[in-house]
């Protein structure tokens, strides 16, 4: 197991290695570190046959070559933007990924972020912290806002539905979906931008995606609607929107990613008093961790019992795993 201490207490934890621990002899990460390098993870590992991997560990086709008894890598995550897919496949290594058990705690966490944005909750905890009376300033009403959803996935759609629970006029933009669903209406990206109240970005992260909000889209957003970024940091043009925000182009900005390492808002960004910003904790909660987790457990056990597991990304390249080097 890569996990950092820090990584391991928040992302597996107790329960779920006991239970690794009944299909596998499991050693863990005692370096107290990120295994960043890949000299430092290979020495670390020594001759471990299955890898499971936080998502910060980088795994690539130096590992894979100094591992040959390597079967598996298993990411306790859905992102495996980390894992050079490509190289392992060449090497014949097997990479699979967790699904997503995060969808309720991001939605969760976007409906604080909705609420904090529109009646300043953060602003008047703060000043009450520096001993300061906050000003009384009129806050909004969600019920009857716009809340526009720029992707259709499984946390997009759960959104969708809380807004429309809370009153709020649903628009969502996915030029991969077509929706037909009661309470939602589907529009084009320009035309979402230009009618959102809150624009909250669930886009996946791909190269036509990247840098999908920038200083175009932050100028055609409703005079004082609010912006939202829960999915990836490289969607947005980080100073399109301090302009924007500087301008007044846009009342807020609330984001739980960014452009600064493991996905974390910019320093810059963070400190500013318009921004509401959370060190990417969206699925951290102990349902949504261990979700995970214990998808990795069910992994292992497959592997073990001879079975390709589920969530496998490359099986047919799996052939170190075919040429029975468990069993080794």
């Amino acid at each position: 197991m890569t996990h950092s201490p820090d990584m391991f207490a928040n992302f597996y934890g107790d329960r779920a290695l006991t239970a690794l621990r009944e299909h596998a002899d499991v050693e863990v990460n005692e370096t107290g570190m990120v295994l960043a390098d890949p000299a430092a993870l290979v020495r670390a590992a020594g001759d471990a046959h299955i890898l499971v991997a936080d998502r910060s560990t980088p795994i690539g086709a130096a590992v894979f070559s100094a591992m040959p008894g390597l079967v598996a890598a298993c990411r306790v995550a859905v992102d495996i933007s980390t894992i050079d897919v490509a190289a392992a496949s060449q090497a014949g290594v097997l990479v699979t990924r967790a699904t997503p058990g995060f969808v309720t705690a991001v939605c969760e966490l976007a409906l604080g972020l909705l609420v904090d944005l529109a009646r300043g909750v953060s602003s008047a905890v703060m000043a009450y912290r520096r001993g300061v009376s906050p000003a009384l300033l009129r806050g909004r009403q969600l019920a009857g806002a716009t809340l526009g959803i720029v992707g259709y996935g499984a946390i997009g759609r759960r959104l969708a539905e809380l807004g429309v629970m809370l009153g709020m006029k649903v628009i969502i933009s996915d030029p991969h979906q077509t929706i037909d669903r009661e309470g939602v209406r589907q529009v084009a990206f320009a035309a979402l931008l230009g009618e959102a109240d809150y624009v909250v970005c669930l886009a996946l992260s791909t190269v036509d995606t990247a840098g999908l909000f920038n200083a175009a889209a932050f100028g055609a957003m409703r005079q004082g609607a609010c912006f939202i970024n829960l999915s990836r940091g490289e969607l947005v043009d980080e100073h399109a929107l301090v302009a924007a925000l500087d301008r007044g182009q846009l009342g807020g900005a609330a984001m739980d990613v960014g452009r600064a390492p493991d996905q974390r808002p910019s320093p810059f960004l963070a400190a500013r008093p318009d921004v509401i910003a959370t060190p990417h904790i969206g699925g951290l909660t102990l349902e949504a961790a261990e979700h995970q987790a214990f998808d990795t457990v069910r992994q292992v056990a497959a592997l073990a019992a001879g079975r390709l597991p589920d969530g496998a990304v490359n099986a047919e390249a799996a052939t170190r795993w075919r040429s029975g080097l468990l069993n080794g």
